[in-house]
């Protein structure tokens, strides 16, 4: 009992050690936002401290209680416990006070979980949503001025989990009305906006406390293409601690804070529920669609990142403690020390989106550079295991990008650790937040293992191009343009790096996560055109989808089509681009005799069942092999639902056969590898190899979406 209660306090200690089995990870470093005082004052430590000052208690009463000697009967136990007490000895003593610390420290806990932070439950937070649509949404889609220029002065206390945001908002009148209410809201609950004041003078006629949403009417409406200031003063201070345990943006090593937190104008459709059935139990309507088609032009005037702006001019000065770096989006325009903070101002020499954050850690700094452009890895020390792998992913993909389709549109790249209480990248302009947890500490077999540091920083260079230079609408299919297109530009880069065969491991674990992925869809399967932000349809088939068509058409015709379509529309003015556009690009560059996989790949839901049923490998007098293969071959189209239609075929798919590895420890080697049109149903290929072969199947690069991969290959 005593080992037990020890390790729960261990593990109690060690909470924050998320497992990364499926990555793997380096045991010999150290986790950062761990450092700096105060660590007993965390959440965790009281909640523990509760539970094991209440199990130490249990300890000592089942100690008391047991049975001695031959008396079994619990009264008699009863008896000799009292007995115990009575004639004192450090039980007396210790129990009341242990009873105290119990009491205590649950009544800490309490005041700071629903005293100082007041408790809400998930029904309370769905029900404060559903007022939110029901109160606001008539507003959605009134005439709101734009933001068109940010300046911030941003102010972290990573040691107090504080900070201040002062800035200044650019609000232009891109409509053909005159606007006379803005209407504002702020995004992070405990974020107090100390000032919200317009340059031209504005009267705050309404202030919803609980859903930080306010509408001021100006002293003087803003007319079409005039502007007017918006300053406001921020500041995020927790009280205590929550239940949850608080916000993981801030920690004493390895802050990191998204522009959502800051003021938003206008009505913002994101915060309404999207589950059908919190809806109902809200007595909302049900939505028909997640989100507009991409031929609703409403839709389309904003871009599905924002709603509240276009391209934006952005400056910041961010402050922090004397011993850490801050980082914002922009060029360093000077450093100094002043009253005991460290200060760094950053400005952008082109506009951007309206979308950015704000870092601050101990950094070591990894730096080089790529062409004139340069490159840092902003690091903890100790965390060095990755960054030459994250180093050449980042030229590796800024040279590829520049090449295949538009030059780098800064003069620096930066990747930026944060801790994993989160497990994620995010592309800025110019700055790569990345959690330590998917790269810094991942212990990556170079044999077997897919190099994921590589691929994700390659992934997030990519978003340079993809999103923050060809950004779509607020429509279906958008993210075909964003995170489809920046799976594509990591894989060519894994591929040119590594080999087409290792390309096999990575399309398979892409393969089988969109298969996963649609079991488990809870509302509608959309064709990749017209995907809704579906994470298991832009990034997995959308890694299958691209790489197949580069497979069929060949990558140079594929980019440079892309590269004529970046042309046209990178930093476009509304209306913004969609995925029918994009798609007829491709559409175009593709022969007469492959548009059937247009239609398969992007405009329906196509699914193939290739079965390897029986193939076997016959020696010849010259010594090569007929190799024999009895083929199963269906495809299907889905509906949204997943019923499914056998449609006819007449498609290019390949045919691979392996001979064994002359170093055992390999895989078997690709010898043989061409498509052949197939009908749908069975067939038999004969072909002939010059080594003796160990497998042969049909499409064995996984290149196809087959509900089966598994059954491609036969062994021989």
């Amino acid at each position: 009992m005593i080992v037990y209660y020890v390790a729960q306090i261990a593990l109690g200690a060690l909470d924050i050690d998320h497992n990364l089995a499926f990555y793997g990870r380096n045991p010999d470093i150290t986790y950062s936002g761990m450092n700096g005082f105060g660590h007993w004052l965390r959440p965790w430590a009281w909640f523990n401290g509760f539970w094991d000052i209440l199990g130490i208690m249990l300890l000592i009463l089942a100690a008391m209680l047991v049975q001695r000697g031959s008396e079994g009967n619990f009264g008699a136990r009863v008896k000799q416990f009292k007995q115990h007490w009575r004639e004192g000895g450090a039980t007396r003593w210790v129990l009341p006070l242990l009873l105290l610390a119990f009491l205590a420290c649950g009544g800490f806990i309490y005041y700071n979980t629903n005293i100082l932070n007041p408790y809400r439950s998930p029904k309370a937070t769905e029900a404060l949503l559903a007022r939110y649509e029901t109160e606001y949404k008539k507003y959605q889609n009134i005439a709101q001025p734009r933001i068109t220029a940010v300046k911030i002065q941003a102010d972290i206390y990573p040691y107090t989990r504080q900070y201040a945001m002062r800035g200044t908002y650019t609000l232009h009148n891109k409509t053909n009305v005159p606007i006379d209410s803005v209407h504002v809201q702020i995004g992070e609950e405990l974020l107090q906006a100390k000032q919200l004041q317009f340059s031209t003078g504005a009267k705050e006629i309404h202030f919803d406390r609980s859903l930080n949403y306010r509408i001021f009417r100006l002293d003087r409406p803003l007319l079409p293409a005039d502007s007017v200031m918006l300053h406001f003063d921020l500041l995020y201070a927790e009280k205590g601690f929550p239940n949850d345990g608080g916000t993981s943006s801030i920690t004493y090593n390895g802050t990191f804070i998204n522009s959502s937190v800051l003021p938003s104008i206008g009505y913002n459709k994101n915060y309404e529920l999207t589950d059908d059935d919190d809806r109902r139990k809200n007595n909302l309507p049900p939505r028909d669609t997640r989100m507009k088609p991409p031929t609703d032009t409403l839709a389309r005037m904003n871009t599905y990142i924002t709603t509240d702006s276009d391209w934006i001019q952005f400056e910041a000065t961010v402050s922090t403690v004397p011993e850490q770096i801050a980082i914002a989006p922009g060029y360093l325009q000077r450093e100094w020390k002043e009253n005991g903070r460290r200060y760094f101002s950053y400005k952008m020499d082109i506009p951007i989106l309206n979308f950015y954050s704000f870092l601050s850690a101990d950094y070591e700094v990894m730096r080089d550079i790529w062409n004139d452009v340069n490159l840092e890895i902003y690091y903890q020390k100790g965390h060095e295991h990755n960054l030459e792998r994250m180093m050449k992913g980042m030229k590796l993909a800024l040279a590829y990008c520049s090449e295949q389709f538009s030059p780098y549109q800064h003069r620096q790249a930066r990747i930026l650790e944060f801790p994993r209480y989160s497990k994620f990248a995010q592309s800025f302009p110019n700055t790569i937040p990345f959690s330590e947890g998917i790269g810094f500490i991942l212990d990556i077999d170079s044999e077997t293992g897919i190099d994921m540091p590589l691929y994700v920083t390659a992934h997030e260079i990519a978003h340079q191009w993809w999103a923050h230079q060809v950004i779509g609408g607020n429509v279906q299919g958008s993210t075909l343009m964003s995170e489809t297109m920046a799976q594509y530009s990591a894989l060519m880069v894994m591929e040119h790096e590594y080999g087409k065969a290792k390309m096999k491991q990575f399309l398979k674990y892409e393969l089988d996560d969109y298969l996963l992925g649609r079991s488990v869809e809870t509302k509608a399967e959309k064709p990749i055109m017209y995907n809704e932000n579906q994470g298991y349809i832009h990034y997995r088939k959308g890694s299958l989808v691209m790489y197949a068509l580069k497979d069929y058409i060949g990558e140079q015709a594929l980019n440079a089509a892309i590269s004529q379509y970046v042309k046209k529309v990178a930093y476009q003015a509304p209306p913004f681009t969609t995925s029918l556009e994009f798609v007829e690009t491709l559409r175009q560059a593709t022969p007469d005799s492959l548009q059937y996989l247009i239609t398969d790949l992007f405009e329906t839901i196509t699914l193939y069942n290739n079965r390897a049923e029986k193939a076997t490998a016959t020696a010849n007098p010259d010594g090569s092999y007929t190799v024999s293969l009895d083929l199963d071959v269906q495809k299907v189209r889905c509906d949204e639902k997943g019923n499914e239609t056998p449609t006819d075929m007449y498609d290019w798919i390949d045919i691979g056969v392996y001979a064994t590895a002359k170093d055992p420890s390999q895989e078997d080697t690709l010898i043989y590898l061409k498509k052949h049109r197939l009908k749908a149903g069975k067939s038999n290929l004969s072909i002939n190899v010059a080594q003796k072969p160990s497998q042969a199947g049909i499409d064995p690069l996984h290149i196809l979406i087959d509900r089966d991969s598994d059954d491609n290959t036969k062994d021989l």
